[in-house]
C-alpha cells in the first residue's frame, strides 16, 4: 500500500489530516474477509490475476464503510477499480442491509459499470454469501420517455424555456441523429417506444438530438404525478422505485450537484456513496448551481406562459426588456463590485412580474384540474415549471449572494448568432454543499485516477469539503499495474520560450518535428481553440500525415477515426484533456502545449482565488495550479492505458522545470522518466514508430 499526505514522498505512511488512520492498523472484519473472496471470484471469472492495488483497495473501502468514515482512493488505470469498490459495497449492502449509491461522471463509465463490472461483481458476492445484491440504474428526469407526453398529454413546445439549448453550449451526443430532420427522428423515437423496457433515451442508438428528445420528454417539476393516467407506467417513476429498493445504485454525478443544489429527494436513502472519477465532482456540483438569465429567456418564459397557461403576461416582457437595457450597458466580465444599481431594479421588478405570473399560471393550473385528453393539464405544467424555474433564478439574483461572496457575478454576450447579453451566477465553493448534503451521516469512498495533486490529497479533499465534513478521512494511493517511469518519457524542452499569448513559432516547429519523429500517432492537447487550429494547419501543410481537429466533425467520430489509423494526428482542446481512452501505438506521443492555468479572466477562478487569499492562503497555488495539475495530470494519462503501451509526453512550457510551482505540478502527473534532451525524445519515437 501507498498512502501519501502532505509530503511531496510517494510512500509517506499517513494520509493528510490529523484524524486520519492507516489503513493496515486494524484487523480484517468478516464483511472485508467476504469482500477479498469474493473480488478473487470475481477475478477469475474473467480470467485474470490478482492485482495487488485492487486487493488494497478493496480493504481500504471494505474499512472506511465499516467505519463510517470518508476515503479518497487514487487508483491509477489498470486498477480494476470498479471492481474494488463494487465487492465490498455489495457485500455491505446483502449483509447490512445498506444501499449504497454509487456516481460517475461519463456516460461511458457509467453503461461499463452497469451492463459489465456491476453484474460481473453481483455474480461474485452472490457466490460468496448466497445472497445476489440487486442493482438499479438511476438518471435525472428528462432522460426517460415520457409516455403521457408521447401519447399526446403535453402540447408540442416549439418555444424553448429558460434552460433551452440556445442558452447554453451545445452537447453532443455519441450517435446523434444530425442527418434525419426533426420529423424522422420523433417518429423514430415513436417506434422504439413501442418496445423499449427501460424508456432511457441512451438505449436509443442511433440516437436524437436535444431538439427531438424534448418533444417526447418531461423534466420532474412538469410531471403531473399521480394525476397522470399513465403514471403507473411512467418510466422514470419505475425507475425511482426500482432504485428505491435495490442495494446498489447506479448514478452520475449531475444527480449528486441536484442532490447537493438542497434537493436530496432526487436520491434514494443511502448509507454509503462511492464517487467515481471524483476529480470531477466539484465542477458538476458547481454547473448544476450555475444559473443565466437573459432577456431573450424571460421572452420565451412569457410566450410559453400565455401559450399554454392563458395569463397576462405583458409585465414580465416589459421587465424583459428593460433587463436587456441594464445589461446592454454593463460590459463583458465580472462584476467585481456586485451588481450595478440599474440591473439590480431590473432584476427587483423582474421578480416582482414573475411572481405575478405564477400566481396566475397556478390558477390556471387549478381549473385546469387533473390531467385530461385535451393535454390542458400538461400545457399549464409547462408553462408553471418555466415561470417557477425562472423566479427561483431571479430570486437567487436579487438575494445578498454576491454581496455576501457565496456567488460571482458576471455579464456575457454569446459569440454566435445575436443573443443578448446574459447574467450568469455562479457558487464560489461548493465544499460546503458537498460536505452537508453528500456526505454528512453517511461512508463516502472518493476515487479517481488523478486526487494527489503534488504529492497531497489536500488539495482535492479541500476541495470535496472532506475537511468540513463531521467525520474522518483518508487519502490512500494503492498504486498502477504500469511502469510509467519504463513504458514512457516525460519530454520538457526548455529551451523554447516562456508561453506568451497564443502559441510560438518555436513551439510550434516543436510539434512538427515530434509528429514527423513518430510518424503520427499523435494527440496534440492545446490550450485555446485558436492554437489547436494553428498546430492542424501547419501539421498537414509541412508533414503530409493525416490530421483531425475538433470542432471539424462531432468529437466521438473524430476520436474513433483516430483510434482506427495509428499514424494520424488528433488535436484538440479541453474536451481531448479527460476521457480520451485510446490504448496501444495509435497514442504514443501526447503533447501538450502550455500548463493549462485557468483563463485570467476566468471569473469563477478569481473570486475563488480571491476568497482564499482573504482567509489566509495561497490563491494561486490553491485554485490556478491545482486546476493545472488536475488537467496535466489528467493529459498525460492519455499516454499509457495498458501495461504494453510506450510513449512520450511533450509539455512544451519550460515553467514545467524552471517555475517555483513546477515541481508541484511534475509531482501530480505519473512518474514517466523525464528528460529534457530533444535527440533523445527524437531517437525514441524514431524507434517506437519503427515498431522497434
Amino acid at each position: 500500500m501507498r498512502t501519501v499526505g502532505d509530503t511531496a514522498a510517494p510512500t509517506a505512511a499517513a494520509a493528510g489530516t490529523g484524524t486520519a488512520h492507516a489503513t493496515g492498523s486494524t484487523s480484517a472484519g468478516p464483511e472485508e474477509e467476504r469482500a477479498q473472496e469474493a473480488l478473487a471470484t470475481a477475478v477469475t471469472a474473467l480470467g485474470g490475476s490478482p492485482r495487488d492495488g485492487q486487493a488494497e483497495m478493496t480493504r481500504c473501502v471494505s474499512r472506511a464503510i465499516a467505519t463510517r468514515s470518508h476515503l479518497l482512493v487514487q487508483a491509477g488505470t489498470g486498477t480494476g477499480k470498479s471492481l474494488a469498490y463494487l465487492v465490498p459495497a455489495m457485500v455491505h449492502a446483502v449483509e447490512a442491509g445498506e444501499r449504497a449509491v454509487v456516481s460517475t461522471a461519463t456516460l461511458a463509465l457509467q453503461r461499463q459499470v452497469l451492463i459489465k463490472d456491476a453484474p460481473l461483481a453481483a455474480d461474485a458476492v452472490e457466490r460468496t454469501t448466497g445472497v445476489r445484491p440487486s442493482v438499479a440504474l438511476l438518471k435525472g428526469w428528462q432522460n426517460y420517455l415520457c409516455r403521457h407526453r408521447l401519447a399526446g398529454g403535453y402540447p408540442d413546445d416549439d418555444s424553448d424555456t429558460l434552460f433551452s439549448a440556445a442558452e447554453a453550449t451545445p452537447r453532443a451526443r455519441v450517435g446523434e441523429g444530425t442527418e434525419q430532420s426533426l420529423g424522422e427522428q420523433v417518429v423514430r423515437v415513436r417506434e422504439w417506444a413501442a418496445d423499449t423496457e427501460t424508456g432511457d433515451r441512451d438505449d436509443l442508438v442511433p440516437g436524437v438530438s436535444d431538439r427531438a428528445w424534448a418533444q417526447v420528454s418531461v423534466t420532474g417539476a412538469e410531471c403531473l404525478g399521480t394525476s397522470c393516467p399513465l403514471h403507473d407506467e411512467c418510466f422514470p417513476v419505475l425507475a425511482r422505485a426500482a432504485a428505491a429498493e435495490a442495494d446498489v445504485v447506479v448514478t452520475n454525478h449531475a444527480m449528486l450537484g441536484i442532490a447537493a443544489a438542497g434537493n436530496p429527494g432526487v436520491l434514494p436513502e443511502h448509507e454509503v456513496l462511492v464517487v467515481d472519477e471524483a476529480h470531477e465532482l466539484a465542477d458538476r456540483v458547481r454547473s448544476q448551481g450555475t444559473v443565466s438569465l437573459s432577456a431573450t429567456a424571460v421572452a420565451r418564459v412569457a410566450a410559453t406562459a400565455r401559450r399554454h397557461a392563458g395569463v397576462v403576461v405583458t409585465d414580465l416582457e416589459e421587465a424583459g426588456q428593460n433587463l436587456q437595457l441594464a445589461l446592454a450597458e454593463l460590459p463583458d466580465g465580472r462584476l467585481t463590485e456586485g451588481l450595478p444599481p440599474a440591473l439590480a431594479d431590473a432584476l427587483t421588478l423582474l421578480e416582482a412580474a414573475c411572481r405575478q405570473v405564477l400566481t396566475d399560471v397556478r390558477e390556471a393550473a387549478k381549473a385546469a384540474g387533473p390531467a385530461s385528453a385535451s393535454g390542458d393539464a400538461g400545457a399549464v405544467a409547462l408553462a408553471r415549471t418555466a415561470v417557477a424555474d425562472m423566479t427561483d433564478v431571479v430570486e437567487r439574483m436579487t438575494s445578498d449572494s454576491v454581496a455576501q461572496r457565496r456567488d460571482v457575478a458576471w455579464v456575457e454576450r454569446p459569440r454566435l448568432g445575436a443573443e443578448p447579453p446574459r447574467l450568469t451566477l455562479s457558487p464560489i465553493d461548493v465544499a460546503g454543499s458537498v460536505a452537508d448534503a453528500l456526505l454528512a451521516d453517511r461512508a463516502a469512498v472518493l476515487t479517481s485516477a488523478t486526487l494527489a495533486l503534488g504529492g497531497s490529497f489536500n488539495p482535492m479533499a479541500a476541495t470535496l469539503g472532506l475537511t468540513l465534513a463531521d467525520a474522518d478521512w483518508e487519502g490512500v494511493d494503492v498504486g498502477t499495474p504500469f511502469d510509467y517511469a519504463r513504458q514512457g518519457i516525460l519530454y520538457t524542452p526548455t529551451h523554447l520560450p516562456r508561453p506568451g499569448m497564443g502559441i510560438s513559432e518555436a513551439a510550434l516547429e516543436e510539434v512538427v518535428a515530434l509528429a514527423e519523429a513518430s510518424r503520427g500517432g499523435m494527440l496534440g492537447l492545446f490550450s485555446s481553440r485558436r492554437a489547436a487550429e494553428e498546430a492542424a494547419g501547419v501539421l498537414r501543410e509541412r508533414t503530409g500525415l493525416t490530421v483531425y481537429a475538433q470542432g471539424e466533425d462531432r468529437l466521438p467520430t473524430l476520436v474513433e477515426a483516430f483510434a482506427a489509423d495509428e499514424d494520424a494526428c488528433l488535436v484538440g482542446t479541453l474536451s481531448l484533456w479527460q476521457g480520451v481512452d485510446v490504448p496501444g501505438r495509435t497514442c504514443r506521443l501526447v503533447v501538450i502545449d502550455r500548463i493549462p492555468f485557468p483563463r485570467p479572466d476566468d471569473p469563477v477562478s478569481q473570486a475563488r482565488s480571491e476568497a482564499v487569499t482573504a482567509a489566509g492562503g495561497n490563491g494561486f497555488m490553491t485554485v490556478s495550479a491545482t486546476h493545472a495539475a488536475l488537467l496535466l495530470a489528467q493529459g498525460a494519462g492519455r499516454l499509457v492505458r495498458r501495461a504494453d503501451d510506450r510513449g512520450v509526453v511533450a509539455v512544451l512550457d519550460p515553467r514545467l522545470r524552471t517555475a517555483r510551482y513546477g515541481a508541484f505540478l511534475a509531482r501530480s502527473m505519473p512518474p514517466l522518466w523525464p528528460t529534457r534532451d530533444r535527440d533523445v525524445v527524437l531517437g525514441a519515437l524514431g524507434r517506437l514508430a519503427a515498431g522497434q
